[in-house]
């Protein structure tokens, strides 16, 4: 158990014993922090506080950090498609109908089994877990370029620039139906739906804000090519907040009609461009992921149909 001290100072006083730590603990998110004191592993004067505690003078601050625990992920050799590498970051560019993360069901062949075999030991562990460089995620079905962190540093930074919302995320997807406007913006709040848990809506209450731009590229006869960016990046935030548009992503049967033309393999969505600034160089990078080939064809198909 990793043990860290401090002793607030007159400048100090009255801050919010979690703040204080954010502060001083940048190396941990402000969630991981928030939790150690829900654990009871953060101590004022000997004794356990809650995040509202607000210091004073002298106070004596200790910190228990738990030991960090192995993932047991099998390292398999899976092809990848590298949009670019160095010793902080791996740009993948993940296909259709693979899985980000080992889960139920999915236990092999993701791609975090694929970068452990192409990374070895080149892999980030943060926030108590040594988990192997994933900072975002995006859906099995959705293709296109997603970050992979290498060394704990990279995996903080992208980790803090993905929560101020300042990293540039642009999509490209196919909708159901003839969107009218040229271009817009959907802001609301998603949460889980009320009729299924498995399943995220726009909702009311109890959500957070989600907020996508929009921009058609092409119109079909029956269906629109759209430019999507992303000021959040909430849980399926495209795919719900098209569907609340009443134009579900082409493909789409979780929030799309059950019956879908073309025999595709979910929902026709790619994360071309991710941009943000390296996390060692400060300097902004910016990376493309071309269409997959399936989109491509879909796109020509569109055209003759007009």
């Amino acid at each position: 158990m990793e043990e860290f001290h401090f002793c607030a100072d007159g400048a100090e006083a009255k801050l919010r014993v979690d703040k204080y730590l954010s502060e001083k603990m940048t190396d941990f998110s402000r969630s991981f922090l928030q939790n150690l004191l829900a654990k009871e592993l953060v101590c004022v004067n000997g004794k356990p506080v809650k995040a509202n505690y607000k210091l004073r003078l002298g106070d004596e601050i200790s910190v228990q950090i738990p030991p960090q625990k192995e993932v047991e992920i099998v390292a398999e050799d899976i092809p990848l498609s590298i949009l670019y590498e160095d010793d902080d970051v791996l740009i993948v560019n993940k296909p259709k109908g693979m899985v980000v993360h080992p889960s139920a069901g999915h236990e092999s062949g993701t791609l975090v089994n694929a970068i452990m075999y192409h990374c070895k030991d080149n892999l980030s562990g943060i926030n108590g877990e040594i988990r192997p460089g994933i900072v975002h995620r995006i859906d099995m079905d959705t293709t296109g370029s997603l970050i992979v962190c290498k060394n704990d540093k990279a995996h903080q930074n992208i980790a803090d620039q993905i929560q101020v919302h300042s990293i540039n995320r642009i999509y490209e997807g196919i909708v159901m139906g003839v969107l009218k406007e040229d271009e817009g913006t959907i802001k609301t709040l998603i949460g889980r739906s009320s009729s299924d848990r498995k399943k995220m809506a726009v909702v009311k209450q109890n959500g957070k804000e989600a907020i996508t731009h929009y921009k058609v590229l092409e119109r079909f006869r029956n269906y629109t090519y759209v430019q999507f960016k992303l000021e959040t990046g909430r849980t399926h935030q495209i795919r719900v907040h098209m569907a609340h548009l009443h134009h579900p992503l082409l493909g789409d049967q979780v929030y799309g009609p059950a019956k879908q033309p073309f025999s595709l393999q979910g929902q026709t969505l790619h994360a071309k461009i991710i941009g943000f600034e390296h996390p060692t160089t400060k300097e902004y990078v910016e990376f493309e992921a071309p269409l997959p080939e399936y989109f491509n064809d879909l796109l020509r198909k569109l055209r003759t149909i007009r």
